[in-house]
């Protein structure tokens, strides 16, 4: 049966590493695919991530390869295993673009999940009524199903924060995003006391910059940060466009998204006070 797979973060963290395993230890690539009974195009699809690797073919590649680092081996396999698992959002995959699957996998796996958004509520906090408003206005072309549909979907994804060990989520967000009347007052104040009711620190921790804030070190755009503990331990970025989205794992763009993190979080208000202002704004909004 063919294992022809669709490239994910795991998938390509997986297959670069092993493709540098093959490379130091001089092995070609007819070599290594003629050790797991394949040829060069299926070697190719796994260490560029398309293509499913499986236990025995990652031992065999261990062998060949001479990887004796128990720490490395661990990774490996943890990294094929996560690749490997059945997503709960298959049944309606054949609705799903590639950009959104891959959003649905990093945040179903993410230990912990940083954000930053400059124009609205993240997705994972927003309330069954705001996020009709927000995918109904971003596409006029989608029937009431659609929305209906993706809206289902939106909800479901909040079922990570309902795990015996709920995903971590920081959150910041301009001031702006608290008082666009988006889906008009009484939809904005409901999702507002909403964003009250999940603030938990430190499982769910929402942050505002106010608008008094002057000039300060952070980033330019809205973006994710999905975190992986050991013994995957790596990070991706998620960062948005107008017809798609862009997702970072190179360590070196990764560290200057951590960097652009400190810079939000020393611009804004304390969990506490945003909280208070959450809580102003959204009595501003009721009277």
């Amino acid at each position: 049966m063919p294992q022809n797979a669709r490239r994910t973060a795991r998938r390509r963290r997986l297959g670069t590493a092993l493709r540098e395993a093959r490379e130091a230890a001089e092995i070609t690539a007819t070599q290594a695919a003629q050790t797991i009974h394949s040829d060069n195009t299926k070697l190719s699809r796994i260490e560029t991530g398309r293509h499913r690797v499986t236990r025995l073919e990652l031992e065999t590649l261990f062998a060949l390869y001479e990887v004796k680092d128990e720490k490395l081996r661990e990774w490996l396999i943890a990294l094929a295993a996560e690749g490997n698992k059945r997503s709960w959002w298959r049944k309606h995959s054949d609705k799903i673009g590639p950009d959104l699957k891959e959003l649905l996998s990093l945040e179903a796996d993410a230990a912990r999940i940083t954000t930053f958004q400059a124009h609205v509520v993240p997705g994972l906090l927003q309330t069954r009524n705001y996020a009709a408003a927000i995918i109904s206005g971003c596409n006029e072309r989608l029937t009431k199903e659609e929305v209906e549909f993706y809206v289902d979907l939106r909800m479901a994804r909040q079922d990570i924060f309902q795990r015996e060990e709920p995903t971590r989520h920081l959150v910041i967000v301009y001031e702006g995003v608290l008082r666009q009347q988006i889906g008009g007052r009484r939809v904005l104040a409901e999702q507002l006391r909403h964003l009250i009711s999940l603030s938990r620190p430190p499982e769910m921790t929402i942050q505002v910059i106010p608008f008094s804030q002057g000039a300060f070190d952070g980033a330019r755009g809205s973006f994710s940060m999905f975190s992986y503990p050991d013994p995957l331990d790596f990070d991706v970025v998620q960062v948005e466009y107008l017809d798609g989205a862009l997702y970072l794992e190179e360590d070196a763009t990764v560290k200057k998204y951590q960097r652009a993190i400190d810079g939000l979080r020393a611009a804004a208000l304390s969990s506490s006070q945003s909280t208070e202002m959450i809580a102003s704004i959204a009595r501003e909004l009721e009277t």
